[in-house]
């Protein structure tokens, strides 16, 4: 019985979307830009570093935007040449900033971001079909936060974070030729961030935060099993309804960067990141079943331990912009962003690729309001499957893309 949910452990990607993959889209003008945080114009600058608040320009901010996100993913069994794709809906990551200092030296603002989230969808009879047929992964960052400019060239800003996630996951049972639904819409967790910010000199911005690690715990989620016939439900211990409950904690991973920026020139500057992501943490994970004995542990049959083995991993980011008069600006730039596991510990619920991204786009300033888009293609490496864990074996691959449009107002 122990098979039929061992891949359940994989819940990791469900409660954070997780496992391991911060999807890297906060703002619309730092995506053009590769994503990089030492950027004080507005309150963008917000989910990056909370101290960057006591450098942004006006009193008042206020930013809001959206993106697509697209990516297709591609299985191939090395045995039998088979080959599976997904089918997967473009997702749709939104972020909401607001920030106002009530005093000179005082900064205060509210981050709404979705830093996680996911959906993929594989053919229902696919051979990866007892790991996952579709997964839908959300979740939602909500944080207060203030600054303080402790002189004029430096900020130490901290926020809260108070997390939610969701999942809907569905996957075949093939032992009685049946499917599982995992549900949990109120997995929560909190955590905190904090920073500095620097300008010792007008050309040069150095940014230096670190969010902390949060553990997501889902102490209502729901399994429901659907069968051909009821006598599986007896067997493993299920409700009328043919459904178990289970307990669950997730630990998501503490995250440091590093980011500058330069002036070369009045129109033209160059920033910079370095982002490292704890993901050894994320060793194992513990579910809890309420009845069912579908657990890998003698002295609870109910407990399921899954090792998960990830690793810690760095991106490296570069981005420049240029300002063709002072209501146009041109943004380029360019990422590499490492899997945070080995091949051996691959998971077909939340792929992960040591992947490139190119990104560009363009700005515009009018008077109080700027408008900005941006555009991002990854170009993920595919990478062999060797999950002796799971019994998943074989070659992946993936491509992916990014655009957004966002809105930002700077009254006075």
């Amino acid at each position: 019985m122990k098979k039929i949910l061992v891949s359940t452990a994989l819940l990791a990607g469900v409660l954070s979307y997780a496992g391991g993959f911060r999807v890297s889209l906060q703002g619309v003008k730092q995506l053009a830009m590769a994503h990089t945080s030492a950027h004080a114009e507005d309150a963008s600058v917000t989910f990056f570093n909370p101290a960057g608040m006591s450098f942004i320009p006006t009193k008042l901010s206020v930013v809001a935007g959206g993106f697509g996100a697209g990516n297709k993913v591609t299985f191939q069994n090395l045995n039998t040449l088979q080959s599976t794709e997904t089918d997967n809906p473009i997702g749709t990551p939104i972020y909401a900033a607001i920030t106002y200092k009530p005093i000179e030296n005082l900064s205060v603002g509210f981050s709404f971001s979705t830093p996680f989230g996911s959906t993929i969808k594989w053919p229902e009879n696919w051979e990866g079909r007892e790991l996952v047929q579709k997964m839908e992964l959300k979740s939602y960052y909500f944080q207060p936060m203030v600054s303080v400019k402790l002189a004029d060239w430096v900020s130490f800003g901290a926020s809260y974070i108070y997390a939610r996630g969701k999942v809907d996951w569905d996957k075949a049972v093939t032992q009685f030729s049946g499917q599982v639904n995992i549900n949990d819409e109120k997995a929560s967790g909190h955590g905190y961030g904090f920073g500095f910010y620097f300008r010792p000199d007008p050309k040069l911005d150095v940014s230096i935060a670190y969010r902390s690690a949060i553990d997501m715990k889902a102490k209502n989620g729901t399994a429901t099993f659907k069968f051909p016939t009821q006598s599986p439900y007896s067997l493993l211990k299920l409700n009328a309804a043919g459904q178990d409950a289970f307990t669950a904690t997730l630990p998501l991973v503490e995250e440091y960067t590093i980011g500058l920026t330069y002036k070369i020139t009045p129109k033209w500057l160059v920033s910079a990141d370095f982002n490292y992501h704890g993901w050894e943490r994320y060793s194992k994970l513990t579910l809890d079943f309420a009845n069912a004995p579908i657990g890998n542990q003698p002295s609870d049959p109910t407990v399921l331990v899954n090792p998960k083995n990830f690793k810690n991993s760095k991106t490296f980011r570069l981005g420049t912009q240029y300002a063709f008069s002072s209501i146009i600006y041109g943004r380029l730039g360019a990422y590499y962003d490492e899997a945070p596991y080995t091949t051996d510990n691959f998971i077909p619920e939340t792929p992960s690729f040591d992947t490139f991204v190119l990104t560009g786009g363009v700005g515009f300033k009018l008077k109080q309001f700027g408008i900005d888009v941006a555009g991002g293609y990854a170009m993920p490496k595919s990478r062999d499957v060797n999950n002796a864990n799971i019994g998943f074996y074989g070659q992946a691959k993936a491509t992916a893309f990014y655009f957004g449009l966002g809105l930002s107002y700077n009254p006075f």
